[in-house]
C-alpha cells in the first residue's frame, strides 16, 4: 500500500546554512505522525516545505504517490495537504467567519462550505458563540481553534499542524491535544509538530525526533514514549 505522504532524503537549506539534511519518513490514511526535537531541529521547516513555501535543495516529496516538485503551494492546497502553520497567522481585523472562509477559497461548493464552517463551530463551540467578533480579539488558544479551522476548511486529505500547543494553558492545550483526537477518529490524517513531546507521543501512531535536521530515532508514539533517551532528552526525566 502506498503512502499517503512519502518524504525521501528532503534537504532544504537558507543560503548556506542546510537546515534538513536529507530526511525520509512516511506517513499513512488515517494516521497521526508527529516530528518532535529542540528548537532549530528542522521542524517547521520541513512543514513550510511539504507545503509548497520553501523549496528544496534535493530528495523528493511525494503526495498519493505524485511528486510534489515545482507544485505552486496554491496547488498543493488544492490536492489536499493543508497546514495550521507556527504562530497561527489569523487574520485579526476579519472576523472569525471570515477567517474560516479564507480555510475555503479554492472551493466553489457553497453549500458544502456553509456545512463546513457549522462544522468547525461544533468541534470548536466558542468560535460559533463569536463567529461575528474580530478574531484578533480571541485568546491565543482560541485563535489556535480558527486557525485549525481554517485549515480544515479546505478538507484537507492530510493536516500538517505546527506547534499547535505553544504559549498555550495547560487547560487550552488539553482541549487542542482531545480535539486532535476527534479528528484522527473521523478519518483525518494528520503530521503533528509539538514542542510538548508526552503530549504528541501519546496520540502519534509514529514518531521520528529530530536533531539539527536530521531524524535520530523513529518508532511508534509508544515505543519513543518509554525510550530513555528520549525521555531524558525531551520528557524531563532522569
Amino acid at each position: 500500500m502506498t503512502a499517503l505522504l512519502e518524504v525521501e532524503d528532503l534537504r532544504v537549506a537558507y543560503g548556506k546554512i542546510e537546515a534538513v539534511k536529507g530526511i525520509s519518513f512516511t506517513v499513512d490514511a488515517g494516521q497521526v505522525v508527529t516530528l518532535i526535537g529542540t528548537n532549530g531541529a528542522g521542524k517547521t521547516t520541513t512543514l513550510r516545505t511539504l507545503s509548497g513555501l520553501l523549496k528544496p535543495i534535493g530528495g523528493q516529496v511525494k503526495f498519493e504517490g505524485k511528486p510534489l516538485h515545482g507544485v505552486p503551494a496554491h496547488k498543493i492546497v488544492s490536492l489536499g495537504l493543508a497546514h495550521s502553520p507556527e504562530g497561527r497567522h489569523i487574520f485579526p481585523r476579519m472576523t472569525i467567519e471570515e477567517n474560516l472562509l479564507l480555510g475555503a477559497f479554492l472551493r466553489r461548493d457553497t453549500p458544502g462550505i456553509q456545512q463546513d464552517v457549522e462544522k468547525a463551530y461544533t468541534l470548536f463551540p466558542i468560535l460559533g458563540e463569536r463567529r461575528k467578533q474580530a478574531a484578533g480579539t480571541l485568546s491565543g488558544g482560541e485563535q489556535q481553534m480558527l486557525a485549525m479551522g481554517r485549515a480544515l476548511m479546505s478538507r484537507p486529505k492530510l493536516l500538517m499542524l505546527d506547534e499547535p500547543s505553544m504559549g498555550l494553558s495547560p487547560i487550552m492545550m488539553q482541549k487542542i491535544m482531545s480535539t486532535i483526537t476527534e479528528l484522527r477518529a473521523s478519518g483525518t490524517t494528520i503530521l503533528l509538530v509539538e514542542q510538548n513531546a508526552q503530549a504528541a507521543l501519546s496520540l502519534a501512531d509514529q514518531g521520528y525526533v529530530m536533531e539539527t535536521g536530521t531524524i535520530v530515532l523513529k518508532g511508534t508514539g509508544q515505543q519513543l514514549l518509554h525510550d530513555d533517551s528520549v525521555r531524558k532528552a525531551y520528557l524531563g526525566e532522569d
